[in-house]
């Protein structure tokens, strides 16, 4: 068990025992007050019967009379000390029984005939201290075996104490039990969060915590979130490996073929304007590779990040359209349909760059000789942008893998140049601007990209 359980457990023993020895002090502060309040004399009606006998016969027949009342009297016990303290029958007498008697006659208690003490007075002015104790118990050394209240096996006041401090050494036991099951409970999750920051520490972003601990409270939901956490860096360490792979795999080639360029150009001085070409057209590759992959970083980086002014689409997709059709080949038509002005809220010139993405990429890996269609829509507040072409599609395993950096799907990974960062761009703008783009092969052949907009 590490500290913090033992803190726990500490903390919640000591609250416990406090409020255990605040209850168990109420119980013994009443109990003292039951005791104080309460007589160890049998002030019922056949103690009066026998203190009225005992004064009668005392005053009519004397000391003797009294004690051969006494010896024959079995109930109610009843107990007659002389001057000096002593019993009539020669009987050990508890020294608290007398005390009692003269505290309740000192403070005027023997009112009616319910009392439980009495002086009595002899035919020559003798005093005696008559007293009748409560029955509790069994006598020991008297004759007939009668109740001795002298010699009790258990009083009530005993009985109380022993099933007080019963109670509380099963509170204090209980108490114990739950401070460590409450410990533990609390301090199991900490110390499996502790186990999962350590196994991410050593680089290890695998979601753990889930599988260790179970529950709803805020411990495992903070659990939760670390796991959550853990995965989404492990996503982007990952993607950022792949990354850096595939942009030194989209370097080495271009960097090859300049170097083979330099190369020649050194053999074959005559060839140097058609090479001074090549590297020139490498050069420009390798801008443009790197100008895409600084864009994908700043959206990923900053998606919020972004200029927000109004922003006709209709506009911006002939532009985009004229352009397309200036580079494209004389067999590929690119349309466009427009169902009026489609306005939206955002950064121009990225949604200028997510849509030109798309287009490009429909008419370089899509048209074959057929139409490029771009069509425009609004409905329901939403700003609807369909690029369809009559191309060969893409595997339905491949349609949710094609928005990922460097992807290229089938042949157009050597077929057609490019590195695959223009749709994965494309994603990164629209979801940044709170759209969402989607590939679907069309029915009769041809792929359909639809980007939805939030219109303005």
């Amino acid at each position: 068990m590490g500290r913090l359980f033992w803190k726990f457990f500490l903390c919640i023993l000591l609250a416990q025992l406090t409020a255990t020895i605040a209850i168990g002090g109420a119980f013994w502060l009443r109990d003292q007050a039951r005791q104080k309040a309460s007589s160890s004399l049998d002030s019922g009606p056949p103690a009066a019967v026998a203190l009225d006998a005992a004064a009668a016969t005392l005053r009519h027949g004397g000391e003797a009379a009294l004690r051969g009342l006494l010896a024959d009297l079995r109930r109610p016990q009843l107990y007659v000390l002389d001057a000096a303290r002593r019993d009539l029958l020669g009987r050990p007498v508890p020294a608290e029984l007398p005390k009692e008697a003269e505290r309740q006659l000192g403070n005027g208690e023997q009112r009616g005939a319910w009392r439980g003490a009495r002086y009595l007075v002899g035919p020559g002015g003798e005093r005696y201290l008559a007293f009748v104790p409560r029955q509790s118990g069994r006598p020991e050394g008297m004759r007939g075996g009668p109740p001795d209240p002298l010699t009790p096996a258990l009083d009530p006041g005993a009985r109380r104490r022993i099933g007080q401090t019963v109670v509380i050494g099963a509170a204090v036991v209980a108490s114990l039990l739950f401070a460590a099951l409450l410990a533990w409970y609390f301090s199991r999750p900490i110390r499996a969060l502790r186990s999962a920051f350590e196994a991410a520490a050593a680089g290890d972003l695998a979601p753990r915590f889930g599988r260790a601990t179970k529950g709803g409270d805020e411990l495992s939901d903070l659990g939760r979130d670390f796991d959550r956490m853990s995965g989404r860096l492990r996503a982007l360490m990952d993607g950022q490996r792949r990354l850096l792979h595939d942009v030194s795999h989209e370097l080495r080639s271009p960097l090859a073929r300049m170097q083979a360029a330099v190369g020649l150009a050194h053999q074959q001085p005559d060839k140097f304007a058609s090479t001074l070409e090549r590297i020139e057209r490498e050069s420009n590759r390798m801008d443009k590779l790197v100008g895409e992959l600084l864009t994908l970083s700043r959206l990923e980086a900053m998606p919020d990040a972004l200029r927000r002014e109004p922003v006709d689409l209709t506009e911006l997709a002939d532009g985009i359209v004229a352009d397309a059709r200036f580079e494209a080949a004389e067999s590929t038509r690119i349309l466009i349909e427009a169902d009026g002005t489609v306005g939206v809220t955002g950064d121009p010139d990225l949604l200028w760059s997510a849509l030109e993405n798309v287009v490009r990429n429909a008419a370089k890996h899509g048209a074959q000789g057929g139409i490029v269609t771009v069509a425009l829509s609004a409905d329901q507040g939403l700003a609807r942008i369909d690029v369809l072409d009559r191309g060969p599609g893409i595997p339905p395993a491949d349609l949710a893998a094609v928005f990922q950096p460097f992807f290229r799907a089938g042949a157009s990974r050597t077929g057609v140049d490019g590195h695959g960062l223009g749709l994965a761009i494309a994603q990164r703008v629209v979801q940044a601007h709170g759209g969402e783009i989607v590939a679907r092969n069309r029915e009769d052949g041809g792929l359909r990209v639809t980007i939805t907009l939030p219109q303005a």
